[in-house]
């Protein structure tokens, strides 16, 4: 899944949070899906920013 999608996708859980129609279980388990999809989305930044940072290494140097 790109990054978008997993943006994506956790906005959609959001709202379904928000929205207060869910049951408790299903508000926990949202939460636990968005939890994941969160880290997933951090992992993906910090890629990004390593590969950025080392195309800019290689091209000041």
């Amino acid at each position: 899944m790109t990054f978008e999608e997993t943006l994506d996708k956790l906005n959609v859980i959001v709202s379904e949070l928000e929205s207060g129609n869910l049951s408790l279980e299903e508000s926990l388990d949202k939460f636990k899906e968005g939890i994941a999809l969160s880290g997933e989305c951090k992992k993906k930044l910090e890629e990004a920013k390593l590969a950025v940072e080392t195309v800019d290494e290689n091209f000041t140097d």
